[in-house]
């Protein structure tokens, strides 16, 4: 018999079976199965449905699919939706796809018609009677238990004589898996197809057998303990009766009484009260009352009337701070004087301090010193990677293993209502689809709102006015500026060197002496071995890394007392490479001749300031400008500027006047392993290309930092102070700043002012000829090329340099 094929569009199933003779309706989305679609309906609507093997292929091939489907034909199609329809279909007839030729811009393929199988036995054969009565027996048992089999379904399957229909129908109609369904559709003998299907009726009615026990299993279980619970009722109340039930209305009235004793306000009170009347009414063992209990502990564990008497004394203040921390004299005066403003007026709630600087400058040792200094109780908190709101607010109560937020918790667990809590590394905040806890604490931190702060977990507004907040950051970039808007600011700068000596002799090594049980007669280290190891072997605004350094050498003495006869041990600069191995951080190396093209510019970085040379070369070419060394976007800005200024004084400044045409200027800085940004170079680009164009010196010794306008102007420029330090380090003697800095001069160490002399400018003449050697009379030679200076190793993973 000669085969019949057709060319088709093709609809990938998923989850679904078509079968023939069967109406079904299902919802389409795929672009490839609607572009099928719209192909068939402008053709004959005839269209090839086609189970996938996986579901969760999105675009399937032709080893994706079943090999046998249903030809079928589009009665209906409605769009739902800009990107689906609703398709209403009609099976005709079982087809097997010989070929998938077509994956774009919808599936297409060569199918082949299947015919169906002749029957074996005449239609009132006893075979085939007895097969109906099976399957008849059988879907009876199924929709009986399965409970969800319509009427119409139950009527058609028993009108139905045909045993291929019959077998059809029930598999389009019933509850099977896909692969099971394919099995029937691709089998075309009637007899064997109904055979088939009863099989699987069989299994599945064992399945709905094991099913409905285990559901009485567990209902059974249910109904024993809801009986277990009614009978400890009735116990409970025939105890009662009996005088017998006493343990829990102790219970009861203890809570009673430890809620009158706290002298709460009316509304707090009576709530707490309520929530001890809802645990009288829970049955024994409720999960209610057990929730119940643990808020009422919580709440009762708060220390409602409980405060530290506050020791108020700018005197005694400044003794502690004085004691505890070298140094930071702005930021002790500060916080002194918030002392003396409650000193003045105990009744005023202040301003909440926010202290902003970078890691191991003290910024927390400093609220714990403020906490010692009131005579008050000290809570902290670590906002660092908190994501969720209800780390603040808490969480309800009727939530599983709900409890309170971090500030009702830290208030608890200081025992006091006017406890210091310090809020440490709050610019480290996070948020997500849990809510954004920096909002939450708009309302902690706002002394107009926090006098009646509603926690979730305790549902009674608690008074925050009486608390002293505290804050620290690293950066305020992170900071929410809602929430920066209700601090003030303080902040500590980076220690310099002889804050640094001072520090590690009154407080880290007499500390480190102590934990590795050495006296100091044991060991004693020399003011140049700490300047070494401060300028050798850290690199660091805090002085972390200089008790790491200072513990290392403590630990060597420890092994060379207890392994050989020496008594003591006397550090010096010539013994730190045996104790510490090698420098980090050797001597920077910048030179000291005076050379063409070659600036020392000046760099703040998070871990203080370094020296940033600025190299240019001058070449033959088309008048390209070359910026190398890993720049930024406002740096490479700032050398345009500067390039713009050059070329508006040439005339001036006795330059070729077609050198921006002809000379190809290159500008380097070294280290192009480091980022580096900001405008705060620019004097230090102009300087070198002028010097490298016109060929004349830049004067040894000399260091500057500013930024530069087209106009010539120079602007001031941010962290003076540790440029400054990095000056002085590097052997610098002069340092040129922009004269809107000169004030900014007082905060700078008494050391460094003495040893470099500063000269304040306001236009890059006044820089250029602080800066450079006068102009020779021989035109500079073409081709200049500035000499490199030596480039110092510095850490490979240091900061990005900020100018």
């Amino acid at each position: 018999m000669e085969r019949i094929t057709r060319n088709l569009p093709v609809l990938a199933l998923r989850g679904l079976t078509a079968f023939p003779h069967m109406n079904i309706s299902f919802d389409v989305e795929r672009m490839i199965s609607i572009a099928a679609l719209e192909h068939a309906m402008e053709e004959d609507q005839r269209i090839f449905l086609v189970a996938q093997r996986e579901v969760g292929v999105a675009l399937p091939e032709e080893k994706d699919l079943y090999e046998v489907g249903t030809v079928s034909r589009i009665t209906q199609i409605l769009r739902i939706s800009p990107s689906s329809v609703r398709v209403l279909v009609e099976g005709e007839t079982r087809a097997r796809l010989k070929r998938l030729w077509q994956r774009e811009p919808f599936l297409q393929g060569h199918v082949e018609l299947l015919e169906e199988g002749s029957e074996d036995f005449p239609a009132d054969h006893p075979r085939v009677e007895a097969l109906l009565r099976q399957t008849y027996a059988l879907f009876h048992t199924y929709a009986k238990m399965a409970g969800n089999v319509s009427e119409a379904v139950q009527s058609t399957v028993l009108d139905s004589r045909q045993p291929g229909y019959l077998a059809d129908y029930l598999a389009q109609n019933i509850s099977l898996r896909i692969s099971d369904k394919q099995r029937i559709l691709e089998e075309t003998a009637p007899l064997l197809r109904l055979d088939l299907l009863n099989d699987l009726l069989a299994q599945e009615n064992d399945v709905l057998h094991f099913e409905q026990e285990m559901e009485e299993k567990v209902r059974g279980q249910l109904a024993q303990q809801q009986r277990e619970q009614i009978l400890r009722t009735q116990i409970r109340v025939m105890q009662n009766e009996l005088g017998e039930g006493e343990d829990g209305d102790d219970e009861l009235e203890t809570y009673r009484q430890r809620i009158l004793a706290l002298g709460l306000d009316e509304d707090a009170e009576q709530h707490l009260l309520k929530e001890v009347n809802r645990i009288a009414k829970q049955p024994f063992g409720s999960a209610e009352a057990a929730v119940s209990r643990n808020y009422l502990d919580v709440c009762l564990e708060m220390p409602w009337n409980i405060q530290t008497k506050e020791r108020v004394s700018v005197a005694a203040a400044r003794k502690i701070l004085d004691h505890d921390h070298y140094g930071l004299e702005k930021v002790k005066e500060r916080i002194l004087e918030t002392i003396a403003a409650r000193q003045m007026n105990p009744d005023n709630r202040g301003q909440i301090l926010c202290l902003v600087g970078p890691p191991g400058v003290g910024k927390t040792s400093i609220a714990i010193s403020v906490a010692k200094a009131l005579n008050r109780k000290l809570g902290r908190i670590s906002l660092g990677g908190v994501r969720d709101e209800a780390d603040i607010r808490g969480h309800r109560k009727t939530y599983i293993g709900s409890m309170p937020g971090r500030i009702i918790e830290a208030i608890s667990r200081s025992g006091s209502m006017n406890p210091l809590l310090l809020l440490d590394e709050i610019d480290k905040l996070g948020g997500d689809y849990r809510g954004d806890p920096a909002s939450a604490l708009l309302e902690v931190l706002d002394p107009e709102q926090n006098s009646a702060f509603r926690d979730h977990f305790l549902e009674i507004p608690v008074d925050l006015g009486k608390v002293l907040f505290i804050t620290t950051a690293n950066t305020t970039e992170t900071i929410p500026r809602p929430l920066l808007d209700r601090m003030e600011l303080i902040e500590l700068p980076s220690y310099t060197d002889e804050e640094k000596l001072q520090i590690a002799k009154r407080h880290l090594l007499p500390k480190q002496l102590k934990e590795h049980g050495l006296q100091k007669t044991n060991l004693r280290i020399s003011d140049e071995a700490i300047y070494a190891i401060i300028r050798d072997y850290t690199r660091e605004s805090g002085v972390r890394q200089l008790e790491r350094q200072l513990k290392k050498i403590c630990r060597k003495t420890d092994m060379l007392l207890v392994e050989g006869p020496v008594k003591r041990m006397t550090v010096t600069e010539e013994k730190l490479p045996k104790l510490l191995d090698a420098q980090p951080f050797p001597p920077e190396c910048h030179t000291d001749r005076e050379e063409v093209g070659v600036v020392n510019g000046l760099a703040w970085t998070e871990v203080g300031g370094q020296i940033l040379e600025v190299e240019v070369n001058v070449m033959e070419g088309s008048g390209k400008l070359e910026l190398t060394g890993n720049l930024g976007d406002v740096m490479k800005e700032s050398a345009m500027a500067a390039l713009s200024c050059l070329r508006s004084r040439m005339e001036l400044l006795g330059l070729e006047p077609e050198f921006y045409k002809n000379r190809d200027i290159h500008v380097h800085f070294p280290e192009g392993a480091i980022p580096k940004d900001g405008p705060s170079a620019g004097i230090a680009i102009a300087t070198a290309m002028l010097s490298a164009l016109s060929g004349r010196k830049v004067r040894a010794g000399i260091a500057m930092t500013g930024e530069i306008t087209l106009r010539g102007r120079v602007l001031p420029i941010g962290g003076l102070k540790e440029k400054t330090m990095a000056a002085k380090r590097n052997g610098m003697h002069t340092v040129l700043i922009p004269r809107d800095n000169v004030r900014d001069l007082e905060e700078i160490d008494q050391t460094v002012r003495a040893a470099l002399h500063f000269v304040p400018v306001s236009t890059v003449d006044e820089v250029f000829a602080e800066a450079l050697q006068p102009a020779v009379k021989a035109p500079a030679r073409e081709g200049t090329v500035a000499a490199f200076a030596p480039i110092s190793r510095k850490e490979s993973g240091d900061a990005a340099l900020r100018q």
